[in-house]
């Protein structure tokens, strides 16, 4: 029963545009279904060609769903047996390897406004931008998995940037505090900037939570939460957006997925 209603849901992956896009949708919804526990330790998890005659997506699409899937450490394999999941711990446990990887959190979280898009003024921001003056614009959210807080995030970006992502309409429908919306925000820069986003400059450290910070993550106050600062850059190595992360991790587990790159400069991925 659970595997029909896993298929169903999965099949919104064949109506959407592209191989390189649809592979995450399908891992999107296995993810979602073992983190509900649709797939108890026992119970086998659709094979590779059930999931192809349900989406009528490639074998390839499907087995690199897979793939991820086992490189996050959510499922395993029994040659002869099949796929399972892995028991969890309740957190949500994402691998992220690339750029594309952050900007495929919209598929299985969901963005609460704290603060709509507004002009702020830091000196910090400004310096890490390299804008002219002090003047950014700003925007923070809380980012949801199966509706609760795991993380809270600062994004800044140049002026120009920010008034050009202002006339999106999915900006419109976030323009009041508490709404929700599936979205990232590096996705809508890479859609309003004329220099797409190449490469993100990233810092990971432990931070003692603020009273503000626990209050909207549900953490304790003073204890440890992890923090990670994103600054995203065009080939030049010019800034796009500056992202400030604080992460509950009795909520959340980061994992950084390493690949191997052959002599060529070919990305062998992850075996």
């Amino acid at each position: 029963m659970a595997a029909r209603a896993v298929r169903t849901s999965l099949l919104a992956a064949a109506e959407r545009p592209g191989e390189r896009i649809a592979y995450r949708h399908v891992a999107a919804g296995l993810r979602r279904a073992i983190a509900a526990g649709r797939y108890p330790a026992g119970q086998r998890l659709p094979t590779e060609a059930e999931l192809v005659a349900a989406t009528g997506l490639s074998r390839q699409t499907v087995r690199r769903a897979f793939q991820e899937l086992a490189s996050e450490g959510v499922i395993y394999r029994i040659r002869g047996r099949g796929t399972f999941a892995v028991p969890g711990d309740g957190k949500y446990l994402r691998s992220f390897g690339s750029v594309d990887d952050l900007m495929a959190l919209s598929l299985d979280t969901e963005m609460q406004v704290v603060e709509p898009l507004h002009v702020l003024a830091s000196l910090d921001a400004a310096d890490q931008l390299q804008v002219a003056d002090d003047m950014v614009m700003a925007m923070s959210f809380l980012r949801l998995h199966e509706g609760a807080p795991f993380c809270f995030t600062r994004v800044h970006l140049p002026m120009e940037l920010g008034r050009r992502l202002r006339e999106l309409p999915e900006l419109a429908d976030l323009a009041e505090t508490g709404a929700r919306g599936r979205i990232t925000v590096i996705s809508l820069v890479e859609r309003v900037s004329d220099r797409p986003i190449h490469s993100a400059l990233q810092n990971a450290t432990a931070e003692v939570a603020t009273a503000d910070i626990s209050r909207r993550l549900g953490c304790g106050t003073g204890l440890p939460v992890l923090r990670i600062d994103r600054l995203y850059r065009d080939r030049e190595l010019r800034p796009l957006e500056l992202a400030v992360n604080h992460f509950n991790p009795d909520r959340y587990s980061y994992r950084l997925q390493l690949r191997r790159v052959d002599p060529d400069g070919t990305d062998r991925g992850t075996r």
